[in-house]
């Protein structure tokens, strides 16, 4: 039998794999209009998000979408723009994994995706889809 107390969470690096193997994992279609997209994983949103998102702990926010989404026109058009980029919160997402019958993996494709869906303006049901099909 497994001691439960002798398990650790996963680290920065083993979430940036873990969110790596879910992005690779997405249909090839949709990963080829996400050119350029960066992916970040941090342990928290930093306090002018927080604030920014109105949210009232560290842990209200499992992702985020920054930049300019397809249906807003296109990154990089603007001199100086930033790339794209999606920020997971490890800690938040550690802390939702305790509190839910899914696994890890599927909880960080859930949230990629979801931020994903904001880069190119897709509905709930679209960002459905596309978790179904990524598997």
């Amino acid at each position: 039998m497994t001691d439960p107390a002798g398990l650790k969470a996963p680290t920065l690096a083993e979430m940036e794999r873990l969110a790596d193997e879910a992005y690779v994992a997405l249909p090839d279609g949709f990963r080829a209009l996400c050119e350029g997209l960066v992916i970040h994983v941090v342990d928290f949103p930093d306090d002018e998000t927080l604030d920014e998102m109105d949210c009232e702990t560290p842990f209200d926010l499992l992702g985020l979408f920054r930049g300019i989404g397809l249906a807003q026109g296109s990154p990089g058009a603007v001199t100086g723009q930033f790339p794209n980029m999606i920020w997971l919160y490890r800690r938040p997402i550690l802390d939702y994994w305790a509190d839910h019958d899914e696994t890890l993996g599927a909880i960080v494709t859930h949230v990629l995706v979801h931020e994903i869906g904001h880069h190119f303006g897709l509905s709930d049901a679209d960002m459905e889809a596309i978790e179904a099909a990524a598997g």
